[in-house]
């Protein structure tokens, strides 16, 4: 009796072995992430593998500046020009904290100094320029680095004879430094006009959101305005011009279709076809037959 209360104790144990418990940390990867449309769980590898939209609903995720430079260009093509310019708090600026204190943490949150990332590279071989904005970094705001990086983007592209693509994401001017982070709505577009004059094509990808002074300077005056599906792409918010015009406003007015079917935008382009539709665009701008 006691050998067999000893065994049945055994077992008890056996079969009450606790599940192995999910380790956290931030030495543990994420694996799998969350649509915010959706609401689906999918695995990152097969996220990565669609360009970062949801198999599910073709949800559009928000790229990181790295992201977006990986699922545009050949791989291995990339080389940066960005990164030499750095921001400065030429007004001493404070409101709830100190504007160099919010500087020092999106440059630790990102990973570069201010919210562009531009360079050289190939789009199934053909040589293009492209800038792209990082909506991690204070929400994309535009500020006096960014307004020379993308005119450093548009001279270059002039001296190597090589289209421009601009990928926005941006909430529009950054207000820790007023009038300066205003300048460069003209700034950028009198950079442009260097392409214009060489008969080089600049193409202007608008992702969500493209917003603010962003919109109403650089990013709306290319050759050729593409959006991604369901982009948010305005001037001001919905509740600033409802309340201006006093007049209703239609449901989804702000999104890239609408404006697609009010002529605001050339093309709206699932960000899986991207490569291939600018391939085949530039092209036919420049006569350079791309390859696969």
């Amino acid at each position: 009796m006691k050998t067999g209360g000893l065994n049945r104790m055994a077992l008890d144990r056996f079969f009450r072995r606790r599940r192995p418990q999910q380790q956290s940390g931030s030495d543990v990867p994420e694996l799998w992430t969350q649509c915010p449309q959706c609401k689906e769980s999918i695995y990152n590898r097969d996220l990565l593998g669609n360009a970062y939209v949801c198999p599910k609903c073709s949800h559009h995720l928000r790229l990181g500046a790295a992201q977006r430079v990986d699922v545009l260009l050949d791989e291995g093509s990339f080389t940066q020009l960005s990164g030499r310019v750095h921001p400065v708090d030429a007004l001493d600026f404070h409101d709830t904290e100190a504007y160099t204190d919010r500087l020092e943490r999106a440059q630790a949150k990102t990973g570069r100094p201010d919210a562009i990332l531009s360079g050289s590279g190939t789009i199934l071989n053909l040589p293009v320029t492209l800038a792209v904005m990082d909506f991690a970094f204070s929400g994309g705001s535009m500020g006096s680095v960014v307004g020379e990086e993308i005119s450093r983007a548009a001279e270059h592209a002039a001296e190597q004879g090589t289209p421009l693509i601009i990928v926005t994401a941006s909430g529009g001017a950054r207000m820790q430094e007023s009038a300066l982070s205003l300048m460069q709505m003209a700034k950028t577009t009198v950079a442009l006009e260097t392409l214009a004059e060489q008969g080089l094509p600049y193409v202007s990808i608008l992702s969500d959101p493209t917003t603010g002074g962003v919109t109403a300077s650089f990013a709306t005056i290319a050759d050729v305005i593409v959006a991604e599906p369901g982009a948010l792409i305005g001037f001001a918010g919905p509740r600033v011009i409802q309340q201006t015009i006093r007049q209703s406003l239609p449901e989804g007015f702000q999104r890239a279709e609408f404006l697609l079917s009010h002529g605001m935008v050339d093309a709206v382009v699932d960000r899986r076809e991207q490569r291939p539709y600018l391939a085949n665009l530039l092209g036919l701008l420049t006569r350079y037959e791309a390859s696969a």
